[in-house]
Parts: C-alpha cells; sequence; structure tokens
C-alpha cells in the first residue's frame, strides 16, 4: 500500500462527474471517492488447506474465491467486504512515487511477497528500508511505493501519513482499533504503518486517523521533512549508503530484470473444472519491444481450444493489467525478432481470425502483445503541488493534444487559470519499482503519440507511468559528496589541486565545502547531477598515495525544521563485529527509524555520520560492536567536537564484539543476544546521562621496530593511542594476542574474548584506595602472577593484586612486550609509555531500570609481575 492511499483514491473516469465542455469529456476525480480493488475473483476448486486473505480463517469446504490476477483468495461471505487493491491497480494508489531500495537475495520464512500473495520459497528481494518483500520474478510489478525518508526537490511537504504495508505480521499482532489479532502465519494480511509501527486488520486501518506521529520513537527519529537530498542519477543504494560489496550481482537492474526469463505464471483461463482436462499448450508472451530485446518475458499456459481474446486476457493477468482485452492483441515474431527491432504482426491473416483457435498445426512459441491503436484516450495529469481534496485530473485526448493544449486545458480545472502556461510544464514519471525517472515532455509533443510509444516499449510500463503538472521554478542543484582516504593536514586548496590531478573535477560545478584536515578528507558540494555521479564513480578506482579514496553520498539536515523536542539518535554500525549479527541490526534500525541516520562504519567510518548531524542542536549516538569500535566512534568525536553545534552527545552501546567490557559497565549487558531492536531503541530513549573518563597513551620507543635490517633503522614514531577500558602489559596481552591471531584465522569459532567482564580489581573493600567509578580521573593498576592466576581471575576465585590509582602512569618497557588497549594487541618495543586522562569526559547512556551486574571496575593498567617492567607515577 501506498503512503497515505486511503485519502487519495480517486474515482474511474466513468464514474466522475462531467465538467467539460466543446466536445470533449472533462472528469476531476476527487479524494475520497469509492474504492475500487480490481481483483478479477473466480470460483476455484481446493485441494489443499486454505485460508482467507481478508479475515484470515480457514475456508472449509472444497470452494473458494480466487482472483485471477493478484491471487487474493476469500470466502464467498467476505468478497464484499474486500478492500485491498490488487496488484493490478496499485500503482494507481501511489500518492508520492518512491523507489524501493533492494538489497542482494535472500531466504525468507513465513514470508508472503507483496505482489502475487505467494510464499516466499525460493530466494527473494526485501526493501532495506521498507517492509517490501517480493519474489525475484515479480519485481518489476512491484509498486514504487517505498517510504518518503528525505525531501528531493518533488512534492515536498511537512505532514506524514501512515504508510501502510500490507502483511507479513506475527501471528500474535493485534489490531489498534477492535484489539483483536489481526496477524497470520498463513497468508498476507495485516496492515502496518512502516513509520509508527501501528497495527490493524485490512478492514479496520481505514478509520485510523490519517496522519502519524511516528509513534513511541518519534523523539528518536530524524523527520523525513528536515532532510534534503538531491538523489537524482544515484541509486537507493548510493543514497542510503548501502555497501555495495554485500550485493550480488543479480542486484543489478539488467540481472534483476532478466530473472524473469522461464518464470511460469500459470494462468487457468476457463472456471470450471471439468474442462481443465484437455491438453495445454505453454507460451512465452513479450510485453514489448524492450521485452523482446532483453528476452524477458512470462509464461502462460493456456487450453489448446482457447480463442484469442482468452489468451489476450490470460497474457494481460500475467502482466498485471486489469484492461479491457479487447483494446490488445497477440503479434508472433521470429526468432530473428530477438535479434532486431522488426516485429511481424501475424494475426492480420484474416478477419475474422479471433473467433476461433489462436492455434494451428505450427504454434509460434513466443508472442508479443500489443495495444490496439486509439483515435483518443483519456489519461490522468497529477498536481505536483498538494491541493487539499484533489487526487488528479482526467482529460480525454486527441491526435491533434500537444503538451501545450494539455497544460491549457488543465489549468482552469486546477483554479489557476489566470496563470501563464509558460509557467508550467508536464513531467512523464515511470514509477519503476528501483528507480522513478522523470522527463519533460516538450510543449509540441502529442500527447497521443507518446502513449503509443511507451506502450509499443511495454505495456507495463504505461501501466506505471503518470503525468505531472509541475510549476517551473528555479530548483538548485546541491550534491554533497564525504571524500575520504586523502593525505592528513593539507589546505583546502592543495585538497582541491589534487582533486583536479587524480578526478578532473570542474572547479565551476565543484567547490570544497568542508575540510577535515586531521583525518584526511573533504565534503564537495556540486551544482551538476553528472558531475556528481562521475566523481562519485570514479572515487571508487582511485588511490592517492597508495591509499584508496572513498565517496559517500551525504544528505544535509535542515536544523531549522527539527522539533524542540526531537532528539535524533545517530546509529553505527559495525557489521563485522558480533558474528555478523551487525548486517541485521542495520536492516532493523533503518526499517524502525529513518534510514539516513543509521551509518555502517565500514562503509567511510563514523566521520560521514558525525558531518551530517554536525548542525543538529541535540542529537545522540549509539554505536553498535565491540570495545574497539565504540573508542573509533569515541575518538572520531572527540576529533571534531569543536565542529559541532551539540558538541557534546551522548553515547549508548549496543555491544556487538567479543570482549564488550565498557557495555558490561554501562549495564548494556554482555554481548547482543537477539534482542529486539525496537526494545533496544526503547531502552536507550530512557537511558540515563553519565559521564565517563577517557585515557590517552604515550608510545615512545627507544629502539628500531622488530625486524629492522642490522638494528640500523630509526626508532619507531612516537605513538597516540586513546583507551576507554583498559590497557595490559605482559602475559594477559600475550594471551589476548594469540587469541586474536587465532581469530583471526578461523573467526567463526570465536564468539567472546579472552578475559572480557574479568573482575580483576576485585569487589572487595581497602583502606588504601578509593571505590573505582568511571568518571572519578582515576586510573586502578593491578597485577597477575601468571597464567593460573589470570585463569583464576576469570573464574571468579580470585582478584588481580591491587597497585596503585592514579591520574598520571610513566611505564619503562625494558625489553620486547606484548601489550593491548581496549582488546587490540600488538608488540611494543622497548621505551616509554606515558598514561594520562585525555581532555574532558564523554557523556555516555547508562541502561537504567536494571540491576547493575557485579563487574567492578572498568578501566585498568594490568601489570605482569614477571615481565621484566617497571612502573611508577
Amino acid at each position: 500500500m501506498a503512503d497515505g492511499t486511503r485519502s487519495l483514491r480517486g474515482g474511474s473516469p466513468a464514474s466522475s462527474p462531467v465538467l467539460g465542455g466543446r466536445g470533449r469529456s472533462v472528469v476531476v476525480a476527487a479524494a475520497g471517492g469509492s474504492t475500487l480493488p480490481g481483483h478479477g475473483f473466480r470460483r476455484v476448486t481446493l485441494t489443499k488447506p486454505t485460508f482467507c486473505h481478508y479475515c484470515t480463517d480457514f475456508i472449509w469446504g472444497l470452494a473458494g474465491y480466487q482472483c485471477e490476477v493478484c491471487n487474493f483468495m476469500s470466502h464467498e461471505k467476505c468478497l464484499k467486504n474486500v478492500k485491498i487493491p490488487c496488484s493490478c491497480i496499485a500503482p494507481s494508489l501511489v500518492r508520492v512515487p518512491v523507489a524501493h531500495c533492494f538489497g542482494s537475495p535472500g531466504h525468507y520464512k513465513k514470508k508472503f511477497c507483496t505482489v502475487c500473495r505467494k510464499s516466499l520459497d525460493s530466494p527473494a528481494f526485501r526493501c532495506e528500508v521498507c517492509e517490501l518483500h517480493v519474489h525475484t520474478d515479480c519485481i518489476l510489478f512491484a509498486c514504487s511505493d517505498c517510504r518518503q525518508c528525505h525531501q528531493d526537490g518533488h512534492q515536498d511537504h511537512d505532514t506524514y501519513h501512515h504508510h501502510w504495508r500490507e502483511g507479513n505480521l506475527s501471528s500474535s499482532a493485534r489490531c489498534e482499533v477492535c484489539k483483536k489479532t489481526c496477524g497470520s502465519s498463513e497468508v498476507l494480511s495485516g496492515m502496518r504503518c512502516e513509520w509508527c509501527g501501528i497495527l490493524a486488520h485490512a478492514a479496520c486501518y481505514i478509520v485510523v486517523t490519517p496522519e502519524c506521529t511516528f509513534g513511541r520513537l518519534r523523539n528518536m527519529i530524524l523527520p523525513p521533512s528536515c532532510v534534503q537530498l538531491f538523489s537524482r542519477n544515484f541509486s537507493k543504494l548510493h543514497c542510503f549508503r548501502i555497501s555495495e560489496n554485500l550485493q550480488t550481482e543479480t542486484d543489478e537492474d539488467d540481472d534483476v530484470e532478466g530473472s524473469t526469463q522461464g518464470s511460469a505464471k500459470d494462468i487457468q483461463i476457463s472456471t470450471d473444472s471439468s474442462k481443465q482436462n484437455f491438453s495445454k499448450q505453454t507460451l512465452k508472451i513479450f510485453d514489448g519491444n524492450d521485452a523482446v530485446k532483453r528476452n524477458q518475458f512470462r509464461l502462460i499456459s493456456v487450453p489448446r481450444i482457447a480463442k484469442n481474446e482468452e489468451v489476450v486476457e490470460a497474457a494481460l493477468r500475467a502482466y498485471y493489467i486489469n484492461d479491457d482485452q479487447q483494446e490488445y492483441e497477440l503479434q508472433t515474431f521470429t526468432q530473428q525478432a530477438l535479434l532486431s527491432d522488426d516485429v511481424i504482426n501475424r494475426n492480420n491473416a484474416a478477419e475474422d481470425s479471433n473467433l476461433g483457435s489462436v492455434f494451428r498445426e505450427s504454434v509460434p512459441e513466443a508472442w508479443i502483445i500489443r495495444a490496439k491503436p486509439k483515435d483518443e484516450e483519456v489519461i490522468r495529469i497529477y498536481p505536483a503541488w498538494l491541493k487539499v481534496g484533489m487526487a488528479y485530473v482526467s482529460l480525454r485526448v486527441n491526435k491533434d493534444s500537444t503538451t501545450q493544449t494539455v497544460i491549457k486545458e488543465v489549468l482552469p480545472l486546477l483554479g489557476r487559470q489566470t496563470e501563464c502556461l509558460q509557467n508550467f510544464k508536464l513531467v512523464e514519471v515511470l514509477m519503476g519499482s528501483k528507480q522513478v525517472q522523470r522527463m519533460i515532455l516538450d510543449n509540441h509533443e502529442l500527447i497521443l503519440n507518446r502513449l503509443k510509444d511507451i506502450r509499443k516499449t511495454s505495456i507495463r510500463q504505461m501501466n506505471q507511468t503518470r503525468f505531472y503538472i509541475v510549476e517551473n521554478s528555479k530548483s538548485i542543484v546541491r550534491v554533497n559528496l564525504f571524500v575520504s582516504g586523502l593525505p592528513p593536514q593539507l589546505s583546502p586548496e592543495e585538497y582541491t589541486n589534487i582533486l583536479k590531478d587524480e578526478l578532473a573535477i570542474k572547479t565551476n560545478v565543484v567547490s570544497v565545502s568542508h575540510v577535515y584536515q586531521a583525518q584526511g578528507a573533504v565534503v564537495l558540494e556540486i551544482s551538476c547531477f553528472s558531475e556528481a555521479e562521475r566523481i562519485y564513480m570514479l572515487v571508487k578506482d582511485t588511490t592517492v598515495n597508495d591509499k584508496p579514496l572513498n565517496a559517500v553520498v551525504i544528505p544535509e539536515v535542515m536544523a531549522s525544521k527539527i522539533p524542540q523536542n526531537c532528539c535524533p539518535l545517530l546509529v553505527f554500525v559495525n557489521p563485522k563485529s558480533g558474528g555478523l549479527k551487525g548486517r541485521d541490526l542495520l536492516y532493523s534500525f533503518r526499517k524502525l527509524l529513518n534510514p539516513h541516520q543509521v551509518f555502517e562504519l565500514t562503509n567511510g567510518g563514523p566521520l560521514p555520520g558525525l558531518h551530517m548531524f554536525s548542525k543538529v542542536p541535540s542529537f545522540r549516538v549509539l554505536v553498535c560492536g565491540g570495545d574497539g569500535t565504540v573508542g573509533w566512534v569515541l575518538g572520531a568525536l572527540e576529533e571534531i567536537r569543536h565542529k559541532l553545534v551539540c558538541a557534546e552527545p551522548s553515547v549508548a552501546i549496543l555491544p556487538l564484539g567479543t570482549g564488550n567490557d565498557l557495555g558490561r559497565v554501562l549495564r548494556w549487558g554482555a554481548g547482543y543476544s537477539g534482542e529486539d531492536p525496537y526494545s533496544i531503541l526503547v531502552s536507550v530513549d530512557e537511558a540515563d546521562d553519565v559521564l565517563m573518563d577517557r585515557w590517552t597513551i604515550l608510545l615512545d620507543a627507544d629502539e628500531p621496530a622488530e625486524g629492522a635490517m642490522n638494528g640500523m633503522a630509526e626508532p619507531e614514531p612516537p605513538k597516540i593511542v586513546q583507551m576507554n577500558n583498559y590497557c595490559g602489559l605482559g602475559i594477559d596481552a600475550e594471551l589476548s594476542l594469540d587469541f586474536h591471531h587465532a581469530r583471526e584465522e578461523e573467526p567463526g569459532k570465536f564468539n567472546s574474548s579472552w578475559g572480557s567482564g574479568a573482575d580483576l580489581w576485585g569487589s572487595e573493600s581497602d583502606n588504601r584506595f578509593e571505590k573505582p567509578r568511571i568518571d572519578d580521573g582515576l586510573l586502578e593498576v593491578v597485577g597477575v602472577t601468571g597464567v593460573v592466576h589470570m585463569g583464576q581471575v576469570q573464574g571468579g576465585f580470585r582478584s588481580g593484586i591491587r597497585i596503585a590509582q592514579g591520574s598520571y602512569f610513566r611505564v619503562t618497557l625494558l625489553k620486547p612486550i606484548p601489550v593491548q588497549v581496549d582488546g587490540e594487541p600488538w608488540i611494543q618495543a622497548p621505551g616509554q609509555i606515558i598514561i594520562s586522562a585525555a581532555g574532558p569526559k564523554v557523556r555516555m547512556l547508562k541502561k537504567s531500570k536494571q540491576k547493575q551486574k557485579k563487574t567492578g571496575s572498568l578501566r585498568e593498567t594490568r601489570v605482569d609481575s614477571t615481565s621484566g617492567s617497571e612502573g611508577g607515577r
């Protein structure tokens, strides 16, 4: 279902009032008109257990009623109550066309295809933004009715209606209106708003208030009216920064659409089962020249005695078209036609051939379904501005009608009769499931010829094509690309010169709007769509100083439009953490929130997200990953804090790593184990703000790095590392290093970390030291005597040896020694290690309403007493 279709369904031209004159029929469709589901039901004999798609109850007996197009199954008693539209008319009910964002094919148990309503037994596609599921061979017929998550210059508005999506609800789902069960695991049934999550029966959702308030998570959702993205020429994967390396090759337009080849849509012509015993013929049906070139067809199975009109009707149903079959005809062609544009019409050999069977002794295997030429047609013109109470204007056009005459006749019906014709244009919109394409029609274009050309290309595309009347305005194109991987610490002029040399950017349409010198990243503002696309694609294959560049499309957040009580959540997910659980969380959070506020850390790191939120006055951060991922985000936040309007956003953690010590102390648990993502977001919203110390570790080696030739190399330059949890030296770090190497070789065998959750400091009271806290500015130093002692600590039988508490430490290494910081181990050369407080404390979110587990101190410096190192304050 489309966003807001309930309030914008218009009546058909035949049932609308006639308003025009001069021999031309003109009708206006008003909002709130009668609903025309468009189904073609027939009585069928049931051979297996079947459930009604309307009431979800079992259909007792041997007979039911099934739509011949979309397979909607119903009791006889439920037929009169069916409100869900057939797939054949669903495109006409879309309010704002928005293409879907399909990921790679996958297996989805207990899910149903939105187009054909059948179960997804084979690999299928799922939209990464909304709850649409669709078969591979049904993807061409899916409506472009995805959630509108940003403004793009087309029909921008601030009021949002519920975005209803049918089916695939859990069997325990309950209707918000009648409070009864509305979900089913047996059929596609029930309705859900993809923004606020409200659930309802198909018969109940029409009484729900149309305006959507975004539900329980409204204070965390970045409102779509506050996000602007000029997305033309970019796929939905690019717009939502979804890594293409996770997509298979079949996700390309040509390959996915080509998957319809060989797909069978078996259409039964006769409604009498006794007549279905005759032998049948399977035919390939193409819907136009484009399908012939791509060799994309649908299969239909019809009796050999079927007449032409019956086969035409079956072909139309195969392509989800419910037009009058008398307006179409079948044409045959030879195999050579597959390689050329020449299609031979063989149907007109005899004038009365349509009265008999289409089959002869030699039957062609492939046919093309064509629209018969017309002298006049009724077309719908949609107003590009959201005029209250009006969905579209229906206008009759003939062979003399041009774009200019259509505009002239439509404007008075919209109350704009005093306007100048030159102030408006007619735009043709193709509402493809993966891309919405717009084309401005020339003022002298003959509309009837244009319709003929579209149908010749594809009658399916004609069913997905609209015409909008649009007011001319000077549109400002502004595409923002975040480019990283550049050399650090350069001036804006130097970055511009590098981009000129490597990417041949055109400075008249490309400018550097922001520079992140320490990170070697810039933001390009581009005023030309084609140039933006060229740069984006070229960056993928460009390296500077042997370092690959990376580009991310960044939307613009209009901070002035954000409601005062809204504190959007910026989500960072590391899909490689936690046994790849991050990938599922990416999908869940994109669906629950605005996908523009969810960032995948392997695609550009945390900086693009922080830049996008730099003007947001108040926001929070959720980091989904291990301790290292949290440190990565906190480090990036510290580096650009001065460039943020909200300089101190609070940070929550969803632990996905193998240690998760920080997550334990802040009550987020020892690791993610499949909790409901919705409940996680609620917990983040209810979490408490706390302060946490961060520490800076300076590593200054006195000797060359291990492996240097004859010891003649220069010592390693000083290295600075940020620490949030702990620093380990000696046996503890050695065990962690061995564990790290083993995990890299066989990651599937490791889902926890060595020593994770170990309480080295212990809980016993001690008059010598303060009670450890995460915000006291003190670091606890403990030691262990060896592997046995470490094992006893891990088992909870002993604690470490308390050595010191302080805010500044200097450690001298006398020989190479394993070192780890927040679970990241390495071998450190002899030299000095200086640990000190790292500037201001950071704000963290601590989960509330849950008893804190016994985890002891978070930040510890572990020193092995046999490692040969010395420490002091």
